[in-house]
């Protein structure tokens, strides 16, 4: 199993690979299991500043769920939703995890792929790169946990749409959904991912989660704490905080600690 979700590391970097290439990255039960423990694994690393989510060989993200289970797996509403504990658990891990995260999206990100990518802090794709949810198709719905990163990265109106319509678009339309940050060319998506995760490497990690955090904090619509509100404040506290600032006068690169 742990040969389907790979992990490499470059430094503070770690790239997970869905790597079923011979299927388009279609997503299994196993699959969606080691995802989610591997995502919790990344997230409670200090060192790590920077996950890439990628799809192996070049020619999908992923299309979403391998349909081969429904048979095996999900084919009434017991199995179904002992299916989706498996699934919710691995997308709450990319939801929370620490960590900023980016998606490298060559190809084809469909149904379960794009309920993934959705979830990354950051989705850069290639002008080839499909997108879409056509489960209307299978007579399925998405789930509250499934459907909630979609609503939150385009809102409602945008998520019908794409939910009812069941169309398959390009990647022009999902720049203009904000379904994606970043189009480039097919030959340059590994590269300007690469240099994304690179860049918010380069930053203070305590300041990413921080980020993060504030603004998942700000999707609720209760009034901050005044505990809440003192926290923002907490950055000047840390050696981090130091080194950037004398780092600027100094007109020096900055090399943070996470401290």
């Amino acid at each position: 199993m742990s040969d389907l979700i790979l992990v490499q590391r470059d430094g503070p970097v770690a790239t997970v690979t869905l790597n079923r290439p011979d299927k388009l990255n279609a997503l299994t039960k196993p699959m969606w299991t080691r995802l989610g423990a591997v995502m919790e694994e990344l997230s409670a690393e200090d060192a790590l500043r920077c996950v890439v989510l990628r799809g192996a060989g070049g020619r999908a993200f992923s299309p979403g769920n391998d349909i081969s289970e429904f048979e095996t797996d999900r084919s009434n509403p017991e199995q179904a939703k002992a299916y989706g504990e498996i699934l919710h658990r691995s997308l709450t891990a990319l939801k929370t995890c620490r960590h900023p995260t980016v998606a490298l999206i060559e190809g084809i990100c469909v149904g379960g792929g794009l309920e993934i990518a959705a979830l990354c802090d950051i989705r850069i794709c290639g002008l080839s790169s499909r997108f879409g949810v056509p489960i209307k198709r299978l007579g399925l719905v998405m789930a509250y946990p499934e459907i909630d990163g979609l609503r939150r990265l385009v809102g409602r109106a945008t998520t019908l749409e794409i939910l009812l319509e069941g169309r398959i678009f390009d990647a022009e339309e999902a720049l203009a959904k904000g379904l994606v940050n970043r189009v480039v060319p097919d030959g340059e998506v590994e590269a300007e991912a690469t240099a994304s995760a690179k860049r918010i490497a380069e930053g203070a990690p305590l300041v990413a989660r921080w980020h993060k955090a504030f603004l998942e904090r700000l999707e609720d619509p209760r009034p901050l704490s005044e505990a809440e509100s003192d926290e923002g404040y907490l950055c000047y506290a840390t050696e981090d905080f130091q080194i950037g600032y004398r780092s600027f006068l100094d007109k020096k690169k900055p090399e943070f600690k996470g401290r």
